[in-house]
């Protein structure tokens, strides 16, 4: 029986996109629709993805069985079947044995050629699809870049996993804006700097919100709003306590595909806004872009490839 953190291991394991012997084609792509639908956690996905590689085996394991070869506890897997739609374990896996012998009985198909990376790669491009297609009428991307690059100081939130793009944000804007506050820090912390922000003269703020949203992203958004602030958001759903709470909201699809997320979609977003705050303000834009030329030149920030 291996340890927890082995089995931790193995179920994230990046496997070989050749088809095992005993594995079929069909089993891993309708096990990969029943997964997809829902808004799984990090953990949730770590027992899909476990019984996406092992669905021969999972599929007889009792409970126990199952959550000591993922190294979950047994009501994680518990809540697993329910958010996948299902009353308990024992429907779930009722039809997990319905899929692996039904996999048994027929061949190998050409589907299961690709990988759970290719298949992840394959969703984030749907995903860029879906952004291309909001994109079509970029008119509220310029408005909203325009009203960011006025903002002085403009404030980018991103709290917990969404740190990484909000200092995306904030590192590229501070090349073509004057004052960009970076609140990567909640409760009182980013109570504060909001406030501070407000009374200094801001009027925006560019806040990211990716799965799983966060009580203190959204007091935080509350807090902005109760300050004077304007908020624009990034995030994943159109719908929700966030976006109620948004003065303007861009809503793309993250790569749900491996255990944590990825966004493609959403760092192309932010270039995007990136670039209508750059169009806003042209003459400034170059100056600023000069001046740091300049000084990196100076410094000699950068290898010379």
């Amino acid at each position: 029986m291996p340890s927890p953190q082995q089995a931790r291991a193995q179920a994230s394991a990046i496997t070989s996109g050749r088809t095992a012997p005993g594995t079929e084609a069909a089993p891993a792509s309708r096990l990969r629709e029943l997964f997809d639908g829902p808004r799984l956690s990090p953990g949730q996905r770590r027992i899909a993805q476990y019984l996406i590689e092992h669905l021969t085996e999972a599929a007889f394991l009792s409970i126990t069985e199952l959550a000591d070869r993922v190294g979950v506890s047994q009501p994680s897997v518990t809540r697993f079947a329910a958010a996948v739609g299902f009353s308990g374990y024992p429907a779930l896996r009722e039809r997990l044995q319905s899929i692996a012998l039904s996999g048994l009985a027929g061949g190998p198909g050409e589907e299961d050629r690709a990988n759970e990376l290719q298949a992840a790669v394959d969703a984030e491009i749907a995903n860029l699809e879906n952004l291309r297609r909001d994109l079509a009428d970029p008119d509220r991307v310029i408005r909203v870049g325009r009203e960011l690059s006025r903002s002085t100081p403009l404030t980018v939130l991103g709290l917990r996993i969404s740190v990484s793009l909000a200092e995306y944000f904030g590192y590229a804007a501070r090349r073509i804006h004057p004052d960009v506050r970076l609140v990567t820090r909640g409760g009182s912390v980013a109570y504060d700097a909001l406030s501070q922000a407000r009374e200094a003269g801001g009027d925006w703020v560019l806040a990211f919100a990716m799965p799983r949203h966060s009580q203190e992203t959204l007091q935080a958004v509350r807090v902005a709003r109760d300050a004077g602030l304007k908020v624009a958001l990034v995030t994943d759903l159109a719908l929700g306590p966030l976006a109620d709470e948004a003065d303007v909201t861009f809503a793309t699809g993250t790569g749900s595909r491996l255990v944590f997320d990825s966004y493609a979609a959403p760092g192309v977003l932010a270039a995007a806004l990136l670039q209508a705050m750059t169009d806003a303000d042209p003459e400034r834009t170059q100056a600023r872009l000069e001046k740091y030329e300049q000084l990196s030149e100076q410094h000699q920030f950068f290898l010379r490839d």
